[in-house]
């Protein structure tokens, strides 16, 4: 047995999950710098009033579109990885790296049909997204070069969650921190000393995915891999990646209708408050992605452990797991709340100076995340799920949050409340307030269920 087997069956919960984690929380910090660096940079076009403000609102409602170009790599890879880390914990290699070759072929297939589809109606989803007549041009001018690079960012994203589930997760760190790094230096260069603006900031992304890309494929095709890529494994075989597109369905749904959120908060805060509304989302989802980004750090970190030792039988590392992750996450989202609601300029200031967006933006903040501090608990719950392969419960848990709850709630609310864009905002909280609970309690009656099921499958010394 390699001594990365060894690790995860035996190595000290706590020490192996945070030696897991941290590399991969630093992947996920470095990985926002895609696109908000990008943001940053355009939010300071000069005149940063005009331009930069109007800029950052036309790439703000280009989101929708990367987190469905994201949402189909986790499809993919985030129900993939998993199954593949608990048939290793079962003894079963070859199995796993059956599910990385269907997962490599249909992460290709998926990218060229999403980009003709993206090249050939990008103007009226940005349209449906919430661009206006003074934004649209910016936002086009960023997507038709960004879709451009899809095949390289799924090859990043899907791929690298391969190397992740293996334990290498100083590997898949570098993956991101080689293309951010890139990414960090040319945007300058293009944005501002070639003057290309926000299409030279969507060139610099793209070009900086398509090194990570090679960079994934040359480890996974290398020596040092566990689950090498083979040509015989390419061709998709029912009956090795439907069950891992079951499982992806939830963090697919958990990404995907990020894009429908964003339609069903952009139409209705240009309904209530203008551009600047819309403007001021594009910072509280910039943020949002800074609050989400180290959790999901935390829980990839976890999945290895729990998902291999779950193949193993071995229930009280299940738990000691969990709850180590459990416990991350909350002090996490209690203290990323905490300075939230204490400091909001300090976190709006990074994405934009325009002096009425800051105030706008600055009371917004504090509603639209004031119930951040208990989601450490819905995020370790909800991906436990997945780690341990339950499909039914984490798909039912990505569709309550958003799409039973949040996307009612934001038109309901404002027949409310006289302030209506406050009432969009508050939303959120309110959502993620009774997911949190619903997650809670679905979650402490079938782990316990699960771990004792697996307690009575343990071979007997």
């Amino acid at each position: 047995m390699n001594q990365k087997n060894t690790d995860l069956g035996r190595g000290p919960v706590g020490k192996l999950l945070f030696s897991l984690a941290l590399p991969t929380i630093t992947s996920q910090l470095v990985n926002m710098l895609y696109n908000l660096v990008d943001r940053v940079y355009i939010g300071h076009m000069k005149p940063v009033d005009t331009v930069g403000s109007l800029a950052l609102t036309g790439v703000g409602v280009c989101l929708p579109i990367i987190m469905i170009i994201s949402a189909f790599a986790a499809l993919l890879a985030m129900g993939g990885a998993p199954r593949a880390s608990i048939q290793e914990g079962r003894g079963n290699p070859r199995e796993s790296e059956r599910i990385m070759g269907s997962s490599f072929t249909l992460l290709l297939m998926v990218s060229i049909l999403l980009t003709v589809l993206f090249q050939l109606f990008a103007e009226p989803l940005l349209l449906t997204f919430g661009a206006s007549e003074n934004t649209i041009g910016y936002a086009m001018d960023y997507m038709r070069i960004y879709t451009l690079g899809t095949l390289f960012v799924q090859m990043t994203l899907g791929m690298n969650a391969y190397i992740t589930a293996q334990g290498f997760t100083t590997v898949s760190m570098k993956t991101v921190l080689i293309g951010a790094g890139l990414n960090t230096v040319l945007d300058p260069i293009f944005i501002f000393a070639l003057g290309m603006g926000v299409r030279g900031a969507a060139l610099a992304t793209i070009l900086s995915q398509a090194v990570s890309a090679a960079w994934v494929l040359r480890f996974l095709l290398g020596p040092q891999t566990h689950w090498r890529l083979r040509r015989e494994d390419l061709r998709p075989v029912p009956a090795v990646f439907l069950p891992c597109l079951a499982l992806g369905l939830a963090p697919f749904i958990m990404q995907s209708t990020e894009s429908l959120i964003a339609v069903c908060f952009n139409s209705s805060l240009l309904k209530y408050g203008g551009d600047i509304a819309v403007g001021s989302m594009t910072v509280l989802t910039s943020i949002m992605q800074f609050a989400m980004m180290p959790l999901q750090g935390l829980t990839q970190g976890a999945q290895p452990i729990i998902s291999y030792n779950f193949g193993a039988r071995n229930a009280q590392r299940v738990r000691d797991a969990f709850r180590c992750l459990l416990r991350a996450c909350l002090v996490y989202s209690l203290t990323l709340w905490a300075l939230v609601q204490l400091f909001p300029r300090v976190f709006v200031l990074i994405f934009n100076s325009n002096p009425e967006l800051v105030d706008y933006a600055v009371w917004a903040l504090r509603i639209y995340l004031g119930a951040t501090g208990i989601f450490g608990i819905q995020i370790a719950c909800q991906q436990t799920f997945i780690a341990l392969g339950n499909a039914k419960t984490s798909l039912f848990l990505a569709v309550l949050r958003k799409i039973i709850l949040l996307i009612p709630l934001i038109y309901i609310l404002p027949h409310f409340f006289a302030d209506k864009a406050f009432a969009v905002f508050l939303a959120e909280p309110i959502a993620d307030l009774l997911a949190v609970c619903t997650t809670a309690t679905l979650f402490s009656i079938q782990f316990k269920r699960s771990m004792a099921e697996l307690e009575r499958d343990q071979p007997r010394p």
